[in-house]
């Protein structure tokens, strides 16, 4: 067996979970993949299994390393990613869920968020946490599952026992990561750019708030200690009589969007990447500033290294963009994502189609949670190519709204923006992209920059790689789409934003 050195990254996303392996050129040694289930308990609810999950992590970790032949002994790190916002509780003692996760999707707690927008309290928010409130984020999940979880199924006796025990310390709160993290290690850590998703992190005091704990019920006894996205201390060690059986250090964890920035080593001022998966999201590194944003952006924690300052960026969150593709599958309009690219292509235009993908309302820059899928502009010659053209348009006509609130906010030009994640495979969206924001669009040969990104973190942490100028050039790129910008770009992109129109508040009262 080579004595290689490695460090792993177990990538926690929305639809399944991946394990990586990388070596010191910053490229993949193993990989491995696997799918949970999606809960949908009521309509605009979704969950997942806390301990599919975890069972599926050792699974994929599993059988990565058999594949490439690599011993657990030889990775000298492990880095975590995340979907985000995803909530869930766990018991201290025995280590189970008391309910499953609610993911960042869920719209169940959008009549909370709409209470506190009544009470005038958006402004506060916004000021503590940088963020919008929204029922994306964590507060009014972990509110929800104080509140709601059932108490039978619990087998306890008193309705108010789960917030009494959450007061006693005897419950923990978490993202995925800082579940992982205890089920790796034994310890109840996160970092920080997955705190500053929660809506009860302070980014400018860079602590858990005393006011928004109290304002949603969520009791500091819960929650897990924040620490530097790349962390020379190390959040823990796996455990030797463990299914890993080695002592390997967990040193590196970032939410997926900020893995991804430090992925693209987006490490300066004025760097932007965007990333294709369910959603998209676009972040801009503004450096040591939080810039408070004037059109609809989020202001969030970019990432830390220990020692060091923390990193800020905008984020422009799209709920919706490979998910729209999965719904042409669902729709049997596609058999697979391969075939957008040749539809789209067999088609001049849309004939005048546009989709607007508000599945689960929209995100930035326009913030409505009643918003709804809608498309328009249909007649009786409309074809599948034409609507599958107008699915790929709608992922880039949402990048322009999020890029062009980004440069007004930011003051800084996008000149080149760097992409990842699957859908960037489709030559026909990345250029379609290029044309409708007007810029570069470069697309590296590691396409999976969110494993990159906390492979890149942890790695730096226990000194695999020395400098984040070696992960510098570790950056490479594998395509550049130039702008060619039809004549009638303007036009489309004025269309769009009726179209969007169309879709707002759909949901209000039933859609009465």
């Amino acid at each position: 067996m080579s004595e290689e050195r490695y460090i792993g990254a177990i990538d926690q996303g929305t639809t399944g979970t991946r394990f990586m392996v990388f070596d010191h050129d910053g490229q993949v040694v193993a990989n491995a993949y696997q799918k949970h289930e999606q809960v949908y308990p009521e309509p605009g609810w979704v969950e997942h299994k806390p301990q599919e999950i975890w069972e599926n992590t050792k699974e994929v970790i599993d059988a990565a390393l058999a594949e490439a032949g690599i011993g657990s002994d030889q990775l000298d790190a492990i880095g975590i990613t995340n979907q985000r916002e995803t909530t869930l509780i766990w018991d201290r003692e025995s280590g189970k869920p008391i309910h499953n996760a609610i993911v960042w999707q869920d719209r169940r707690t959008t009549d909370r968020v709409e209470k506190l927008q009544e009470e005038g309290k958006e402004g506060w928010i916004r000021e503590k946490t940088g963020l919008e409130p929204d029922a994306y984020f964590s507060a009014t999940k972990a509110e929800w599952l104080l509140d709601n979880t059932d108490q039978i199924k619990l087998q306890r006796m008193r309705p108010d026992d789960v917030r009494e025990r959450a007061e006693q310390g005897e419950l923990m709160f978490g993202t995925i990561d800082s579940w992982l993290i205890y089920k790796l290690t034994g310890n109840h850590i996160t970092d920080v750019t997955n705190a500053s998703r929660t809506m009860l992190f302070n980014i400018h005091e860079m602590d858990w708030d005393e006011e928004l704990l109290d304002e949603f019920g969520v009791p500091e006894a819960t929650l897990p200690e924040v620490r530097p996205s790349s962390d020379e201390n190390h959040y823990g060690t796996t455990d030797a009589d463990g299914f890993l059986g080695a002592e390997v250090p967990v040193a590196g964890a970032l939410g997926d969007q900020q893995a991804a920035l430090f992925g693209q080593t987006c490490f300066d001022e004025g760097d932007a990447k965007n990333t294709y998966g369910t959603g998209s999201f676009m972040l801009m590194n503004t450096g040591d500033e939080a810039v408070e944003s004037e059109h609809g952006l989020l202001t969030t924690v970019g990432f830390q290294r220990s020692g060091e300052p923390v990193k800020y960026a905008l984020e422009g969150s799209i709920f919706i963009t490979g998910a729209a593709i999965e719904w042409l599958e669902d729709m049997t309009l596609i058999e697979d994502a391969a075939e957008t690219e040749e539809l789209a292509r067999s088609v001049d235009s849309t004939d005048g189609v546009y989709f607007v993908p508000a599945f689960t309302g929209l995100g930035a820059p326009h913030w409505d949670q009643r918003a709804r899928g809608t498309i328009v502009g249909m007649t009786r010659g409309t074809r599948r190519e034409h609507v599958v053209r107008a699915v790929l348009e709608s992922i880039a006509f949402q990048t322009r709204d999020v890029a062009e609130a980004m440069e007004s906010d930011s003051g800084i030009e996008l000149t080149t923006l760097r992409v990842d994640g699957g859908a960037v495979k489709n030559n026909f969206l990345c250029q379609l992209q290029a044309n409708i924001v007007g810029t570069d669009i470069a697309r590296p040969v590691v396409d999976e920059t969110t494993a990159l990104g906390s492979a890149y973190a942890a790695g730096l942490a226990v000194g695999y790689w020395e400098t984040v100028d070696e992960l510098r050039d570790n950056w490479q790129i594998d395509s550049e789409f130039q702008p060619k910008s039809p004549g009638d770009v303007e036009q489309r992109y004025g269309r769009w934003k009726d179209a969007v129109e169309r879709s707002l508040d759909w949901a209000r009262d039933g859609g009465e």
